[in-house]
Formats: structure tokens, C-alpha cells, sequence
């Protein structure tokens, strides 16, 4: 039985200069099952943002194919625009409307439907994300959490096929970033939703994936699941690559253990490990 989605052989690449190209993955291949969330996970410049953008039709491979629910979305002469291939995206920035209110931004991929069904998809996925009573208020109004989980309602509203996260708590503080990893999961496995996270945060892969691919210089060195990864490291560059986690995550606990009662030195916390972390 083929896979839900399919990357075979794929070839990303720039231009740089004249006839010339600078190559950002290699001959990648990867399959996900139908629900299953996987994270690319690696340092910046490895290339897995690349790989989204390919997989969104943003970028057109080089060579290789993407085939998506049995479609083939790339190769072979083959290329569908990103506005058909009803892949979601949700980016670290939120990119929520601020002149829109909160219903309005859920329902912002959905204009062409029906008033009423409109309305009700709208309010099963603030439903969804917990935030039915805010669909009067403007993104201003609400926490970094909250405008996150605003997007994911906006990204899921028009049932996409896939769903594609860019680094989607890294604008968050490191314990709201933790607790709505595990949010966006449940939410994720409730919907039945295939995803693929793009991350530098091994917390975050870890918390919310069923598989993780852990990249270096534009190649999936391996490819298991968190516990795999962390137990049964394939190389000496995974086994750095994850003990660095580690190290963070333990440094990091240790900084807000001793800062719990000052909010000042915890927020100071957040930002030192966030900037170390990236």
C-alpha cells in the first residue's frame, strides 16, 4: 500500500550566479502514513525549511517527485501550483490579520463556502482550539498561545489534505512553546490530520511527533521515532546532535529552578536559552 505522502529521490537547489547551482538537499526520500506527524529536525541551513517549501509548491525540485494522496504534486515534467494542492501552512509568526477579528481570520480560507456552513466550520474549530468565546476579539487581544492556536484553526478550516508547520513556537516562550506542542498534538490526532514540522527545537519534535527525521547538510541522517532517536542513535554527529539537547534542557530547568519566583529573571531565562537553543 503506498504511503500518504511520498518524497522519492528529491533534489532542492538555488541558483548562484551564472549556470550555476547551490544544492540544499540531496536525494532525499521520505514517506508519512495518513495521521501520522513527523518533524524534520536539525540545525539552521540543513535544508528542512527547503524541503517544506518544495513539498508547498513554493519551491520546484530540481529533480525528483512529491506525491500526495496518490497525487503526483512534482515530477517527472509534472508540477501543480501551491493554490491546488490544499496542503495548510502554519508559520511561526502567526501571519494572522490584525485589522481582522479572530472569526474572520479562521474563516479567511473558507470565503467561498455557504454563510451558514461558513459560520459552522468556523465555530467547530475555535470549538477545536478552545477559543470559541474569542471570535470577537482581534489578534492584539490575545497571548502568543492563543494567536498560535488561532492559526492552526485557520490553517485547518478548509480541511487540507496535509499540514505543513515552519517553526511554529519559536516565537513563543519556552513553557508556552511546550504546552501547546502537546496541544497542537492532541489536536492533530483528534482531526485525524497528516503533518510535517519543520523545527530546531528537539523538545518540540519530541513532544509532538510520531516519527523524526534528523537532518545535517541537506540528508535525513536518520529517521525513527523520538524514542529511537533518543535511545538508539544511528551516527556519533545524531548522538552529539541530541546530548547538545539535552544539555539545553537541563540547563534550562535548572535556570528556572532557582528563578521561579522572579519573573523577571525567568523571562531573562527564556530569552538566553531561546537565543542558544536557535
Amino acid at each position: 500500500m503506498p504511503s500518504y505522502l511520498t518524497l522519492e529521490h528529491l533534489h532542492l537547489a538555488y541558483p548562484n550566479g551564472r549556470s550555476r547551482w547551490h544544492s540544499v538537499v540531496h536525494d532525499l526520500d521520505l514517506s508519512l502514513e495518513p495521521g501520522e506527524i513527523a518533524s524534520l529536525l536539525g540545525e539552521s541551513g540543513c535544508g528542512k525549511t527547503t524541503i517544506l517549501r518544495a513539498v508547498a509548491g513554493l519551491d520546484m525540485p530540481r529533480s525528483g517527485r512529491i506525491v500526495l494522496d496518490g497525487q503526483e504534486l512534482a515530477g517527472d515534467g509534472c508540477f501543480v501550483p501551491p493554490e491546488q494542492r490544499r496542503i495548510g501552512m502554519m508559520f511561526q509568526d502567526y501571519a494572522l490579520f490584525p485589522h481582522l477579528d479572530i472569526r474572520a481570520n479562521i474563516g479567511f480560507g473558507i470565503r467561498r463556502l455557504p454563510a451558514a456552513q461558513r459560520a459552522d466550520r468556523i465555530a467547530e474549530m475555535a470549538r477545536l482550539v478552545g477559543l470559541e468565546h474569542s471570535l470577537d476579539k482581534y489578534p492584539h487581544e490575545l497571548s502568543g498561545g492563543q494567536q498560535q492556536r488561532i492559526a492552526l484553526a485557520r490553517a485547518m478550516a478548509p480541511s487540507p489534505r496535509l499540514l505543513l508547520l515552519d517553526e511554529p513556537f519559536s516565537s513563543l516562550d519556552i513553557h508556552t512553546r511546550e504546552r501547546l506542542a502537546f496541544e497542537v498534538r492532541d489536536i492533530l490526532k483528534e482531526t485525524g490530520t497528516t503533518a510535517l514540522l519543520v523545527t530546531h527545537s528537539q523538545a518540540e519534535a519530541f513532544a509532538i511527533s510520531d516519527s523524526v527525521g534528523l537532518m545535517h547538510e541537506g540528508r535525513i541522517v536518520q529517521w525513527d521515532t523520538p524514542y529511537g532517536l533518543h535511545h538508539h542513535p544511528a551516527s556519533d554527529y545524531v548522538r552529539r546532535f541530541i546530548r547538545h539537547g539535552d544539555a539545553l534542557e537541563d540547563r534550562r530547568n535548572e535556570i528556572f529552578r532557582r528563578a521561579r519566583p522572579d519573573t523577571a529573571v525567568r523571562e531573562s531565562a527564556n530569552s538566553i536559552l531561546s537565543s542558544v537553543d536557535s
